[in-house]
């Protein structure tokens, strides 16, 4: 249903690192490196165990319920909507002062109040089983699986390098790129839906071809 380069760009945005740096630069803020990068380490695992198990389990669900692909591609691109829409609208509001919630002392517990829901999101699991349960071949699978674990590779990436990056020319680079993705992350939610109203001949097929 999607190509490589579109699948990275689905994880990149609903899992990927831009959401990552800045919760992680300030809860992890006065920390030594080394406590940090212990941090980051863990997170990088338990995001890839709990994704993975969200993903397996969601999709075994899926099939046992009978749950239609288009009623999957409708819930994702309604969940996508409404995320986005609520990222791009932030920028019209006024500033928020930040307030960074401290992390527990335990590194394990620091690293899973990290990676529940900055790294692990509700949408980056709904994209996963969609695209698993539209795919039952072993090499579409295997792909889906080696782009997801590149981008959990950039997350911890970011994770490492976050107090390097927040701050002048990247920082403003960053929440540029951000509100960019934010934008096509909405308009990607409004063709997934337009490929499930395809998928029931609700919408002619020229409507949602491009996906």
């Amino acid at each position: 249903m999607l190509g490589p380069g579109e699948i990275f760009t689905l994880f990149f945005i609903t899992l990927g690192p831009l959401k990552v740096l800045s919760p992680f630069a300030q809860q992890t803020h006065g920390l030594a490196p080394a406590v940090v990068r212990g941090i980051a380490i863990r997170v990088f695992v338990l995001s890839l165990f709990a994704v993975a198990m969200g993903g397996l389990l969601g999709r075994a669900l899926a099939l046992n319920w009978d749950v239609s692909m288009p009623a999957l591609l409708i819930s994702t691109g309604v969940i996508f909507f409404l995320v986005a829409l609520q990222v791009v609208l932030e920028q019209y509001e006024p500033p928020k002062e930040a307030i960074a919630s401290s992390l527990p002392s335990d590194p394990t517990a620091a690293a899973l109040k990290v990676t529940f829901p900055t790294v692990v999101t509700p949408y980056g699991i709904a994209a996963l089983i969609a695209l698993l349960a539209a795919t039952n071949q072993s090499t579409s699978q295997a792909m889906i699986w080696g782009i997801l674990f590149g981008v959990m590779v950039l997350n911890l990436l970011a994770m490492l390098a976050a107090h390097a990056v927040m701050h002048g020319v990247l920082l403003l680079g960053m929440r540029l790129l951000g509100a960019v993705l934010g934008v096509l992350q909405v308009a990607l939610a409004v063709q997934i839906v337009l490929l499930a109203l395809r998928k029931l001949d609700v919408l002619p097929g020229a409507v949602a071809s491009s996906i």
